[in-house]
């Protein structure tokens, strides 16, 4: 166990008051903050691994206690990030979407900014905010009107006829956004609500599943995107991918001139 996560516990634990964890403040205390054999009982684990944790000996921490560590421990989202970097595990919260995140206005005014067509989506691929050049450009996805549900951007790939027009080169754009997509959701394919989208585009289109059962892994990696629009003719764009600091389940694409 690495000597930074050693000291981070150990001056976290010593800002955590007793009071702040729900303890009695019990008399007077010879260090700040939570003893270890406290901490060892509210994290529900034994003094002495909690102490060899301290000390940086090389003990195992799972990625499931690391979480309890940091919820008694009460850490912001950026400790808790920082804890399970230093540790050299995954946190299992990571890109769930628990925490604090951008507000839909907030989102809104983030692709209004950018003076090219630009949107965000989510983890599956649901855009939840767009600006008006990104609805010019992507007729029959995003510049219609939409009800309770989300316009998906692998929706409108395999099963909008608009689409196929639209992107040009459409088979190998459509199979590198299948490897993508794999890439991206990973582990959290089988859960709730991936789950049910990739049943959906199975059952909707041969070429999905093809490609989808082929498990080619890509990155999302940008590069030259081209279209043929219905108005404005032949367009090419660099395309430049980020994930959001405070939500990195969420996605903002833009397509730079």
């Amino acid at each position: 166990m690495s000597s930074k996560l050693a000291e981070f516990i150990r001056a976290r634990r010593e800002t955590v008051t007793p009071a702040m964890a729900g303890l009695p403040g019990g008399g007077r205390r010879r260090t700040p903050g939570l003893r270890r054999e406290e901490l060892a009982q509210l994290c529900d684990v034994s003094p002495t691994w909690l102490t060899w944790l301290e000390q940086g000996r090389p003990v195992s921490a799972s990625a499931k206690m690391l979480a309890r560590l940091a919820q008694v421990l009460q850490l912001s989202a950026a400790e808790r990030a920082y804890l399970f970097e230093v540790a050299d595990k995954h946190d299992p919260s990571h890109g769930t979407g628990e925490g604090e995140g951008p507000a839909a206005a907030e989102l809104a005014a983030i692709v209004a900014a950018i003076d090219a067509p630009a949107y965000i989506l989510d983890r599956e691929w649901n855009a939840v905010a767009w600006n008006a050049q990104a609805a010019d450009l992507f007729v029959g996805w995003l510049d219609t009107v939409h009800d309770e549900t989300p316009p998906n951007q692998l929706h409108f790939m395999f099963q909008s006829p608009q689409a196929r027009n639209l992107i040009a080169g459409w088979p190998e754009r459509a199979q590198r956004l299948v490897g993508e997509f794999r890439a991206d959701i990973g582990r959290h394919a089988d859960q709730a609500p991936l789950a049910g989208l990739i049943a959906e585009l199975l059952d909707a289109s041969e070429e999905f599943r093809l490609w989808w059962d082929a498990q080619q892994v890509l990155g999302r990696d940008g590069g030259l995107r081209l279209f043929h629009h219905p108005l404005l003719g032949r367009l090419s764009f660099n395309q430049v991918t980020l994930h959001l600091a405070r939500r990195h389940d969420m996605k903002l694409v833009m397509l730079l001139p």
